[in-house]
């Protein structure tokens, strides 16, 4: 009968957020009350454990999403985001252009949500289709399928933050190989839009001159500049990782104790704030406070149900899973199996992938020693595994579908052949490169 606890409120998890669109907040912290009562759990142990849950996921990673959250909207509202689209596309060349977006919209999304970086450079598709020739629908599935590779698998965006805190996995590991990862995940989606984008075509506009915007000011904000912000934090990350591998590869003196301290997340995000800051420097002060306003607000309700989601895993470490099940996997592959498909379960079921990524990590997180994910890398993978399931797939209840299909002037058919396959398949390939990765590492 314990078993039968778990599927019931990951149902009503799903039913509830779909059905009645109640926000996760509620739906997790719902979940994790009725599941405590259900365990035989005492008001105050449910309590306690809700509690404890709640502030020990927030107290690594609170901070960490507000200040990412914070880059994010300054990149965004400074134009700094084209002025990265536009050097990656000089970079690549216009002849490589939908491989150009594809890489602008990786880059992008790490810091800035993918539905808003999809908004923000959806503009330079037709710019770019009408200098090239190339259909304008292959560059609208590159930069959907570059953002999206970004989004599920690389801090900081919030839901690999969050897996790796519920996870308790060392987030410079999870930088790492999600670089590794979701590099290759998101040419994939470039080669996929090279492959199905000619033979898509877009609806009839009667007026498109309705939809065109007016052209923004020149930025003077400089490639450097504008990656600063975005790169900063992910070397300090890295750094810290690398630092602290058991050799110590650059000693234990003054070096290891100057990224140890900077490559904190909390810390490596705050210096990025500090150069996101320095882009907006001719901005009004007044300005500046709203940028800060909208970003906080827009963090609060990501920081909450992260939260929730650490309430809900603490209320299922109570239940010993693993010796219901009896499950054995000494290689790890199994419970990563297992990792992804519930994500990917999740993510097709209720559509948001952060949600999903949450809640699947709650339930893993007692499992993570039976399915024998016990070093560092392998707790690092299973975040990985998490993410590749919660890309797999973007469909009609995922609002990033809508803003793809709208913003691209694409029917809903056209959308689930060129957009929603396209997170099938690279939701595959992460999955394997990252069952490779973990028989390599």
């Amino acid at each position: 009968m314990e078993l039968l606890i778990l599927p019931v409120v990951v149902l009503f998890i799903v039913f509830a957020t779909v059905r009645f669109k109640m926000s996760p907040i509620f739906s997790l912290t719902i979940a994790a009350v009725v599941s405590g009562f259900l365990l035989g759990l005492s008001p105050k142990e449910i309590m306690t454990a809700i509690g404890e849950g709640f502030g020990k996921t927030l107290s690594s990673i609170g901070l960490v999403i507000a200040f990412g959250t914070v880059i994010g909207i300054y990149l965004e509202k400074t134009g700094s985001t084209k002025v990265l689209a536009n050097a990656v596309l000089s970079l690549i060349g216009l002849k490589r252009s939908p491989l150009a977006i594809n890489l602008a919209g990786y880059v992008i999304s790490i810091p800035v949500f993918c539905d808003s970086g999809f908004i923000i450079l959806s503009s330079l598709n037709k710019a770019i289709s009408k200098k090239t020739g190339i259909p304008v629908l292959v560059f609208a599935i590159a930069l959907a399928t570059g953002l999206y590779a970004a989004h599920v698998f690389v801090p900081p965006t919030p839901g690999p933050l969050a897996a790796a805190a519920i996870l308790e996995a060392d987030l410079g590991m999870v930088l790492i190989f999600g670089l590794l990862v979701s590099i290759p995940v998101s040419l994939a989606g470039y080669f996929w839009a090279r492959f199905i984008g000619k033979s898509l075509k877009e609806k009839d506009l009667e007026e498109e001159s309705m939809v065109e915007k007016k052209e923004e000011s020149e930025s003077n904000i400089k490639p450097a500049q504008a990656f600063l912000p975005l790169l900063a934090p992910i070397v300090l990350i890295a750094m810290k990782s690398i630092v602290n591998y058991p050799t110590h590869p650059l000693g234990e003196g003054i070096v290891f104790s100057f990224f140890d301290f900077l490559g904190n997340p909390i810390i490596a995000l705050l210096v990025g704030v500090f150069f996101a800051f320095l882009l907006a420097r001719k901005t009004p002060a007044k300005e500046r406070a709203s940028w800060s306003a909208e970003a906080f607000k827009q963090a609060g309700s990501i920081v909450l149900i992260t939260g929730a989601g650490g309430a809900f895993g603490a209320i299922l470490r109570t239940l010993d899973i693993a010796s219901i099940i009896n499950f054995e996997s000494s290689s790890g592959v199994g419970g990563l199996l297992i990792a992804f498909t519930i994500a990917m379960i999740l993510k097709t079921a209720q559509g948001s992938s952060t949600v999903a990524i949450i809640t699947t990590s709650a339930i893993i997180a007692p499992l993570l020693d039976t399915f024998g994910l016990l070093s560092v890398t392998d707790k690092a993978f299973a975040v990985l595994a998490v993410g590749a399931g919660a890309m797999t797939v973007s469909h009609i209840n995922d609002s990033y579908f809508w803003v793809v299909s709208q913003f691209s002037n694409i029917d809903v058919k056209t959308a689930l052949k060129g957009h929603t396959l396209g997170t099938l398949m690279q939701g595959i390939v992460g999955l394997l490169l990252i069952l490779i990765l973990h028989q390599i590492v």
